[in-house]
């Protein structure tokens, strides 16, 4: 990642490139404000396994929150492991492999991107032409937009309807799960040799990427973790599916945020499981 965004800036702040050269007036400021986002950003890549939580879990968030706060970082570039969807583009579905953010104009701006790379491979595999890759960024932009950065969580379909919110909303739901320490190892990787020599001869520091997934093993939780005091008592056990709880936090617990309750199991050890007609397997 850190050599794939050392290459992308170059495209970007070059002029006569073709990411800049052939694209219209009305996108420069959005470009622009794409290269001073990467160029602070902090670098994410995030594990099949949380990506797909992340898709699993954003539809059923119904609004987020774009502020500061609510970031892993002010400005951030995440790239998913194996794409995270896609958007509609006249017809023609163009894959989602990486998120950018950062402050734009009193809010902030996220750009959905796709890699080089898959576009390489999928017009070498349609045979319909070639990309000239030393005129394509390793991270090509493919939509802009800026997001409103409010108080109260913004309802996701009032944003941008070019916006592909399953998109969005994994996004969200990804940033909220990275402030769970219990349910996703996250650990830091340096550049490697090559490009920490590079980003030293630009007179930046090496970079670091954190790699973002679901823990290996956890503790299954065989109690209600939203259960009260009245002393209920149940005689049998049951599953209950993964959902958001809106948890309190901050001084004196004044503030909310959304936190991912993972599957449990509710009801008293021992007891018969009850059934169901239908049953859903999540393997990791």
């Amino acid at each position: 990642m850190p050599k794939v965004r050392r290459q992308t800036l170059r495209f970007l702040n070059d002029p006569e490139s073709h990411l800049r050269s052939k694209t219209g007036a009305a996108n420069k400021s959005g470009l622009d404000a794409l290269t001073l986002s990467l160029e602070e950003a902090n670098l994410f890549w995030v594990g099949q396994d949380m990506a797909a939580l992340a898709v699993h879990s954003g539809a059923q968030l119904a609004a987020a929150r774009w502020a500061t706060a609510d970031r892993p970082s002010a400005c951030g570039l995440l790239y998913w492991q194996d794409g995270i969807g896609h958007i509609d583009a006249q017809g023609v579905q163009i894959p989602v492999e990486a998120c950018a953010w950062g402050p734009c104009e009193g809010g902030m701006l996220l750009w959905l991107l796709m890699s080089r790379a898959r576009l390489s491979a999928e017009t070498a595999r349609r045979g319909h032409f070639e990309i000239v890759e030393d005129q394509v960024p390793p991270l090509i932009p493919i939509y802009g937009a800026t997001l409103p950065v409010t108080s109260e969580p913004l309802s996701l379909a009032d944003l941008d309807p070019g916006l592909p919110q399953p998109v969005v909303a994994a996004l969200a739901a990804a940033w909220l799960m990275m402030q769970q320490p219990l349910l996703i190892d996250r650990t830091q990787e340096r550049a490697d040799k090559p490009t920490a020599r590079a980003y030293a001869r630009d007179g930046r520091p090496a970079p670091e990427v954190s790699i973002v997934d679901l823990r290996r093993q956890y503790t299954p939780q065989d109690r209600d973790p939203d259960a009260g005091t009245d002393q209920r008592t149940y005689r049998n056990r049951w599953i209950v599916s993964g959902h958001w709880r809106n948890q309190a936090y901050g001084p004196e617990r004044s503030l909310r945020r959304q936190k991912w309750v993972p599957a449990h199991m509710k009801g008293p050890d021992g007891a018969p499981l009850l059934s169901t007609e239908k049953v859903n397997v999540w393997r990791r």
